[in-house]
């Protein structure tokens, strides 16, 4: 048991007796307990499979692979339909929507579809630069250099930030603005990921 998880419980006072017994029945499994992203998670092997967290209106448990487990009782749902294929999440709103058996057997199914290495993979965006972004690489290879030396997550960023704007002026702008980032190796949202 990790002290961090009594503290996250006890921050959460309108859920700490149901993320309580949700955790005494995750507990009785092959699960390491931890803290990640300030939430209580489960592990195999190091490998994230379950989390608990509190909300305003309900707790619940967090499949990281529950798009793979077959959800015979419908009580799966997609926090972000659309976006999300992996993860999945059972909402509890009070003591008496806890079924110890049920919860097990959907924690058992996804010990065992980690234990097999089943994921479900994501998708690749492609990286599609802008052809005003191209006119100036040929332009400066000291920025075509920069860029290149970017990882590919600072390139994506960059790349979709002129491609969403629709006006040129306003494409001009954006481009003014990341000229020196991209030169500097400083990602267009570091200043967020930093805090």
């Amino acid at each position: 048991m990790d002290i961090r998880v009594d503290e996250y419980i006890a921050k959460h006072s309108n859920f700490a007796k149901l993320l309580s017994e949700i955790r005494t029945i995750l507990l009785l499994t092959d699960f390491e307990e931890t803290i990640k992203w300030g939430m209580p998670t489960y592990t195999i092997n190091t490998k994230n499979v379950v989390g608990i967290a509190a909300f305003k209106s309900h707790c619940g448990i967090w499949f990281f692979q529950g798009g793979l487990l077959k959800d015979a009782a419908n009580v799966l749902t997609n926090a972000q339909e659309g976006k999300t294929k992996a993860m999945r999440q059972w909402r509890f709103t009070n003591e008496s929507s806890i079924d110890k058996e049920l919860i097990l057997r959907y924690i058992e199914e996804s010990i065992a579809n980690e234990k097999k290495g089943l994921k479900i993979r994501h998708e690749k965006k492609p990286l599609i630069i802008p052809a005003e972004l191209k006119v100036l690489f040929t332009e400066n290879n000291i920025l075509l250099s920069s860029f290149n030396a970017l990882t590919l997550t600072k390139k994506r960023e960059f790349s979709e930030y002129i491609n969403q704007a629709k006006k040129e002026a306003t494409k001009t702008k954006r481009l003014e603005k990341i000229i020196p980032m991209i030169l500097n190796n400083i990602g267009l949202h570091d200043n967020y990921k930093n805090c």
